[in-house]
Formats: structure tokens, sequence, C-alpha cells
């Protein structure tokens, strides 16, 4: 809990008379977890005297939190019960949150009860020194079991050189976000583990701090191994887009370019063979190797001409949600 000359100084993070906090939790079979999980994010927020709104969005449970979720929605104040239709998983749940939520600044934490709400202020404070987006770093995890210690710090590593945002843990779903900043950014994927380098490509200011880890104790871990390909395959987009977002020509129309070059340097050779020296060329590889070079050199700069217009494209249109909200129970006004 913060103290009053800590909250007085948060102030200046808050517009006055505007809603302050949306909390955004994405749920799936939580059932025991979710009546803890409301009560003790109520109490913070209300220990801190904080102007919030609770979101949580059901990602298709099937084990009876969707019929708990909207009882406790019309009958608890500040909480907002989003239903998907189905489990889309949870990058396009955590969007349903971002996209639905009001507050000035967004926390974003599990269901599971292994993020601690009392954590919240610690982040809103380090916000507060000017950051866009602060990321918890869960420094004392407590489910090092190997099949998740060594495959998460290797991914930490790896992300953090690829994207050049090197955080320890990029796992921890318990951040802090500017509303703004979100604005900017759309998620895919599995992208919503990589949201401070989407961050960073956005040219938001980021931190770290430590926060509390507890064993989980009601359900199932819904992690596991079968991510991995999907994560480097995302971790390939996001390397792209820092570096090529607005620019695949440069990429893809460079290689082309140099494709075509050696295609025309050697098959300049070729012809001087065949008309300079009379030479068979039919059976020489190096012919087929010219016709393959060339081909390819012009698909990949027609690829990055494409690539531009879909750039332009994705920069002026309005995003289609990759979500679909089935139901919207609160009591909030």
């Amino acid at each position: 809990m913060l103290t009053s000359e800590n909250q007085t100084n948060l102030s200046n993070l808050f517009k006055p008379d505007q809603l302050q906090l949306s909390i955004v939790t994405p749920i799936y079979n939580e059932i025991e977890s979710l009546p803890h999980l409301i009560a003790k994010i109520n109490q913070i927020m209300e220990e801190n005297n904080y102007i919030y709104e609770l979101i949580c969005i059901d990602d298709g449970s099937t084990d009876g939190t969707t019929e708990l979720l909207k009882k406790l929605a019309l009958e608890t104040d500040n909480l907002k019960a989003i239903i998907l239709r189905r489990n889309y998983g949870q990058t396009p749940a955590m969007s349903a949150g971002f996209q639905n939520a009001k507050g000035q600044i967004i926390i974003s934490l599990d269901a599971d009860l292994q993020n601690d709400p009392q954590d919240i202020p610690l982040l809103l404070e380090k916000l507060n020194e000017g950051y866009d987006l602060v990321s918890g770093w869960r420094k004392n995890r407590q489910d090092n079991t190997l099949t998740r210690l060594i495959p998460s710090k290797l991914a930490n590593l790896l992300i953090g050189e690829v994207t050049g945002v090197k955080l320890h843990d990029y796992g921890c779903s318990l951040k802090a976000y500017r509303s703004e900043l979100l604005a900017d950014m759309n998620l895919y994927g599995e992208l919503h583990r990589f949201l401070p380098a989407l961050a960073f490509i956005e040219g938001g200011k980021i931190a770290e701090i430590p926060v509390s880890h507890h064993p989980r104790k009601f359900g199932q871990s819904k992690y596991g191994l079968s991510r991995t390909f999907r994560v480097l395959m995302d971790l390939l987009t996001i390397w792209f887009m820092k570096k090529f977002l607005t620019r695949p020509m440069h990429v893809f129309g460079s290689f082309g370019l140099i494709s075509i070059i050696l295609g025309v340097i050697l098959g300049s050779y070729l012809t001087f063979l065949k008309f300079g020296l009379n030479k068979s060329i039919g059976d020489r590889p190096l012919l087929i190797l010219v016709v393959i070079l060339l081909i390819t050199g012009v698909q990949l700069f027609s690829f990055g001409l494409l690539g531009e217009l879909l750039m332009r494209t994705y920069h002026e249109s309005q995003g289609r949600p990759i979500y679909r909200v089935r139901d919207i129970i609160t009591r909030i006004k």
C-alpha cells in the first residue's frame, strides 16, 4: 500500500475526474480462483482510493467460469465481464480487454492468483517516473520446474537479443501501460508476450521492476512447451516489424536486386561463351542458375512492392478486431 505522500505524487499520473485505472485479466477455466481474484483486486483498489474498473474476459471457459463471471458482474460494482464466443487464446482475450478499457492507465495480470494485485501501486509509482510501460519481473518464481524455467530463460535472452528490449521476464503478465500507448498497438498470434517490444517500436519508454509471485492454488497451468514454435514465429514477426515495418521494400527489394544483378552478370558470361567463343551452354548447370536467379529476383522485387502497398493499407485503414464478443455484462453506467 502506498503512503499518503506517494498517493499525492501519483496525482500527476492521472487527469482529474476521469477513470484512472482499468484492470484487465483474461480468464480461462479459473472458476475457483475467480472470486478470490476479484475480491483481492477490489480490496487493493479501495485501500488506495483509485477510481477504477475491473475487466474480466472469459476466453471460452468450459468449467462454469462463464456463468460465475456473469453472476458476479451483476452483483459487483466496477466489474465488467466480457464473454468471448469461444476460446481464442490469451492474445485476443487481452486485446478485447484493452479495447474495452476506459482508464488512463491499464493494468494487465493473470487470473490464476500467481500475480499479486498488491504490486499494482508499485507499478504505478514506477510509471509515474515518466515511463510508458512498466513490466513485472517474477524474480523469485514459484513454478521453477525444468519445463518452465529453462525455456523461459532461453526465451527471455533470445527475445532481448532480437528485439533490443532486454527484460528479465517477458512472460510476466503483470504490467502497467499508459492507454495512449496501447491505442497504437494491434495484437495478433501470441504477441501479448512481446508487448514491451511492440511498445519500443512505437517509441515507448519501458521499465521493469521485481514483483511477487505465488504458487498456483487452484486449477492447472495453461502453458506448455507446445507454444514454443508459435512464439518463435511471432518473434520473427517482431524482428521484421522492428526492422522493416514501414519499408518492406528495403528487405525484399535488396535481396531481389542482388539476385537480378548476379543473374545478369552470369547471364552475360554465358552469352559471351555462346556468341563470342561459339561454345555450347545448353548443358551447363550455370544456365539453370541464371534463370533461377532472374526469376527469384523479379519475384522478390514484386513481393517488396506488394509489401509496400500492404503496409500503406495497414497504416491507413481501420483495424479489424481479432475476436468476437458474445455479451458484455456490467453495472457500470
